[in-house]
């Protein structure tokens, strides 16, 4: 994947995970299969443009063509926008990382204790957290949980933290799965300006 795939990817994930909207709802919206919007996420298939002007259409973004001298000044612009445009966007990664480091946990403790039901349950929990958007402040259940996996691999004569952490990652399952999209819980913005009413269409 070249940078500029990489980056027109990354902004589209972005823009979606800032509305709120699965890879499905989005691919209802711009009449894209899910699975194509997969593969365009992880940069496994060329983009073609008019599937990326409907997707960017669906997600409010604009596609411009900025002579070459310019570019340093939009992406200045870019980014300062996108701190207030998609603030959920960059604690979503840091917890991602988080879940990483928790499955990685789990993975050890398994291979020391491959029939301890409460791993593979908490593995379970891990797993349908990444398709949730996870606020900073609940990224400490996580990194709990890895703790106690942790703990558990070196002494597994102790469930009781293990199981608490698995009971802690489902309240937050629960909690984050019945939350209302982010695109409804967001203030709502107005333009800076606005077209006549016969220029709409």
């Amino acid at each position: 994947m070249t940078y500029a795939t990489e980056h027109i990817a990354h902004t589209l994930k972005d823009a979606r995970k800032a509305q709120g909207l699965s890879q499905r709802a989005l691919g209802d919206k711009a009449g894209v299969p899910q699975s194509h919007i997969s593969k365009i996420e992880n940069g496994a298939v060329d983009l073609r443009t008019s599937s990326l002007v409907e997707l960017a259409r669906v997600l409010d973004l604009e596609l411009v063509l900025v002579p070459r001298k310019a570019v340093p000044a939009v992406q200045a612009i870019v980014r300062y926008s996108a701190r207030s445009l998609f603030p959920a966007v960059e604690p979503h990664r840091q917890a991602l990382g988080d879940l990483k480091r928790l499955q990685a946990a789990i993975a050890e403790a398994l291979q020391a204790h491959p029939t301890t039901a409460e791993l593979a349950q908490l593995q379970r929990q891990a797993r349908e957290l990444q398709h949730l958007s996870i606020p900073s402040h609940h990224t400490a259940s996580i990194r709990n949980a890895a703790a106690a996996a942790r703990a558990f691999r070196d002494n597994a004569a102790d469930l009781s933290a293990l199981r608490e952490s698995l009971a802690e990652l489902r309240r937050l399952r629960n909690t984050l799965a019945h939350a209302p999209p982010a695109s409804q819980a967001a203030e709502t913005t107005h333009p800076a300006y606005s077209l006549d009413e016969d220029d709409r269409d």
